[in-house]
C-alpha cells in the first residue's frame, strides 16, 4: 500500500485506531527467545574487522549533558572525523548528535566531511511541550544548519491512546525539518508493551519519520535487542507496505563492539542486508566507539590496544 493511503487510513482518530490495534499482536515470548538465539550466533573472523567497521559507520557519536561546551563538541567532531589519528583506514561516524545551541559548532567543524550534524529537538529528553515550542525548537536546530533531527513523540498522549495527536506532531516536525532527516524517538522503556512499540513505529512511519529511534539514552531500559527486533520487523513491513524505506536507530545501552555486533546480527536477520548501511541503521552512543577502536586493533595486530590510546569524550 502507497505511505499516501497508509495516510487516508490514518485520517482520523478512529480510522488509525484501527489501523492501530489491527497490526498482528506482538509474542513477547517468542521476540524474547528469538533475540537471545541471535544473541548467540557468533561472527567469524575472516568478517569480525568487516562488523567492525560497519558498525563504525553508523555510529551516532553523541554528547547530550548539560555541561557541554563548545570545546568538547570540537573534540567530539575531530573523533567523528578521523576516529584513529594513527590510522587513516578507520571510516568515519555517520553522525555526531548535539543539542540545538551546538549545531553551529559541530557543523563548522564537521563541513568537508560525510560526517551529517544531528540534534535533538522538541523538548528533549521529555517531550512536555506545546507544539509551538517543540516546532520552534527545530526550526532553529535547521536553520543553524542540523542534517539531521532527532524528536521525541508525546508519550503520555500514546499511553493515553491520543493517537492522533501524536500522527499530528510527527508530520508537523516532519514538514519543519525541510530537506533534514528526521529520527523519531519513541522512548521504549516507557510504552511497557512491545504491541505499544509496534504500534508507536508505526505512527512515526506514516507521520514520515525517515528513522525510528528506541530511546532518549535518558530512561532505563534504553535499547534491547527484543525491542530493536519488533522495530525493525515494523520498519521492515512498513518499506514492503508502502515502497518507502525507514530506517532504525538504537540508542542507549550499547557500549560494546559485541554489544554492536549482535545488532548488526538482528539487522541482517529481521530486516536484511539492505539495512546493514548507515542509511538504515544507526547506533547513538558515547562510549561504544573506543571499544570498537580497540577490538579494531586486536583484529589487525593480534594485540589489544589500551584504552589510554584513545581519546576519551
Amino acid at each position: 500500500m502507497p505511505a499516501a493511503g497508509l495516510s487516508e487510513l490514518a485520517g482520523s482518530e478512529a480510522s488509525l485506531r484501527r489501523l492501530l490495534h489491527g497490526l498482528p499482536g506482538v509474542d513477547q515470548v517468542g521476540v524474547e527467545a528469538r533475540a537471545a538465539a541471535l544473541a548467540t550466533r557468533s561472527v567469524k573472523t575472516t568478517a569480525k574487522l568487516w562488523a567492525i567497521d560497519t558498525a563504525i559507520s553508523m555510529v551516532d557519536l553523541t554528547t547530550l549533558e548539560g555541561a557541554d561546551t563548545p570545546g568538547k563538541v570540537l573534540d567530539l567532531c575531530g573523533k567523528a572525523r578521523r576516529p584513529d589519528p594513527a590510522d587513516p583506514s578507520v571510516p568515519p561516524v555517520a553522525a555526531v548528535c548535539v543539542y540545538p545551541d551546538l549545531v553551529p559548532v559541530a557543523k563548522a567543524s564537521l563541513e568537508g566531511s560525510t560526517v551529517k550534524t544531528a540534534s535533538v529537538a522538541t523538548a528533549f529528553p521529555s517531550g512536555r511541550a506545546s507544539l509551538s515550542v517543540k516546532l520552534a525548537d527545530v526550526a532553529d536546530a535547521v536553520k543553524a544548519g542540523a542534517d539531521e533531527v532527532d524528536m521525541v513523540i508525546d508519550r503520555g498522549a500514546f499511553l493515553a491512546g491520543r493517537y492522533g495527536r501524536v500522527l499530528g506532531e510527527v508530520q508537523a516536525v516532519r514538514e519543519a525539518c525541510g530537506p533534514a532527516r528526521l529520527k523519531v524517538i519513541l522512548e521504549t522503556g516507557e510504552l511497557a508493551t512491545y504491541d505499544n512499540v509496534r504500534r508507536a513505529s508505526w505512527v512515526a512511519m506514516i507521520g514520515g519519520a525517515d528513522f525510528i529511534k528506541t530511546s532518549t539514552g535518558k530512561v532505563s531500559p534504553a535499547a534491547t535487542l527484543p525491542v530493536a527486533l519488533v522495530m525493525l520487523e515494523a520498519a521492515r513491513d512498513f518499506t514492503e507496505a508502502t515502497g518507502r524505506a525507514v530506517g532504525v536507530k538504537v540508542a542507549g545501552g550499547v557500549r560494546t563492539a559485541k554489544d554492536a555486533i549482535r545488532y548488526l546480527v538482528l539487522v541482517n536477520e529481521v530486516a536484511g542486508e539492505d539495512w546493514l548501511e548507515p542509511a538504515r541503521f544507526r547506533i547513538g552512543a558515547s562510549s561504544l566507539l573506543n571499544d570498537l577502536l580497540m577490538q579494531r586493533s586486536k583484529q589487525r595486530s593480534g594485540a589489544y590496544a589500551g584504552a589510554q590510546d584513545f581519546s576519551i569524550e
